[in-house]
């Protein structure tokens, strides 16, 4: 029987070969999640109006790359997408979705803000022909966040080292913009701070829906990352507006607007009330995240990290 060699492994070559698993196992994940996003559940919620349901995923899950609403709207000339989604295969899963209901081209990608679970899919539309649409800070936003982006979203862009696959805006918006489909006009419209610090939503005005991007939570717990009083002053403008459908950018749609808004409402007036009548009182900000609004968390779907 041969005799076994012991071999030294060394810190330097121990350290390679912990790293070459690491990315293995980065690999074999990315994979994975490339599967089960290979095909995505699209519904037609109008003619020419497709709407995929993102699932009901926080920051920590596998499915984060899949947790936001996204969709598309057909006219006769070309496709708008309305949010790319959290990861190049769920933008890649969408195109495919696309291909497979319509044979015009894809001419316009609409963000409708910065966060990573609508953005990080553009970079499956970077066609020749393609113009990317945003809020008129969202192309700067996009470059701050870039190198953010790459390290903490690597798998959902592919791998380490892709900050050229975080594709901002070309064409931006500081008030209102309409874009012809071929017989579809999409009305565009930027505001102020309220959710985020480039919010913008779109108006399908052949279909009357409309898409609110992260204005608009249902069922999961909204975030703010803007101005809550803007987010309030927003809530009083599009509430008074008449929709056949809200697609909300996270949650069920809303057949039934401003119905499926009061929720938000409430919870956002009482974040406002109930934080202030707490500042009166002197109370120290560790008291009040669990005072403030407290019976909310019942009543919301991933509610640990939203409401602290």
């Amino acid at each position: 029987m041969p005799r076994l060699r012991r071999v030294r492994i060394t810190p330097p070559v121990l350290f390679r070969l912990l790293a070459g698993l690491a990315a293995l196992v980065a690999v074999l994940l990315f994979v994975s999640a490339a599967h089960a996003e290979g095909e995505i559940e699209v519904e037609e919620i109008a003619p020419g109006v497709f709407f995929h349901p993102g699932a009901m995923a926080d920051l920590d899950s596998p499915a984060r790359g899949d947790s936001a609403n996204i969709g598309f709207v057909v006219g006769a000339r070309c496709v708008a997408v309305i949010d790319s989604g959290g990861s190049v295969e769920t933008g890649r899963a969408l195109a495919a979705a696309i291909t497979e209901r319509t044979d015009k081209p894809v001419c316009y990608v609409i963000n409708t803000h910065v966060h990573f679970d609508h953005v990080l899919g553009n970079a499956a539309f970077t066609g020749a022909d393609v113009n990317f649409v945003g809020h008129s800070v969202l192309a700067e936003a996009m470059v701050q966040n870039r190198d953010f982006f790459a390290e903490a979203f690597a798998a959902e862009l592919g791998g380490s080292g892709q900050e050229a696959r975080v594709i901002g805006p070309k064409t931006l918006v500081s008030d209102r913009l309409e874009i012809d489909l071929g017989e579809r006009v999409l009305e565009l419209r930027a505001f102020e701070a309220a959710h985020s610090h480039a919010d913008l939503i779109v108006h399908d005005m052949v279909s009357g829906t409309l898409w609110t991007g992260d204005l608009l939570f249902r069922e999961r717990m909204p975030v703010i990352d803007g101005s809550l009083r803007g987010w309030l002053r927003w809530m009083e403008t599009v509430t008074s507006e008449p929709y056949q459908r809200v697609v909300p950018g996270h949650g069920p749609v809303d057949t039934a607007w401003p119905a499926g808004a009061l929720d938000q409402k409430r919870y956002l007036t009482r974040l406002l009330e109930e934080t202030r009548a707490a500042i009166r009182a002197g109370a120290f900000i560790d008291e009040a995240k669990q005072t403030v609004a407290s019976d909310e968390r019942e009543r919301w779907q991933l509610t640990e990290r939203a409401h602290g």
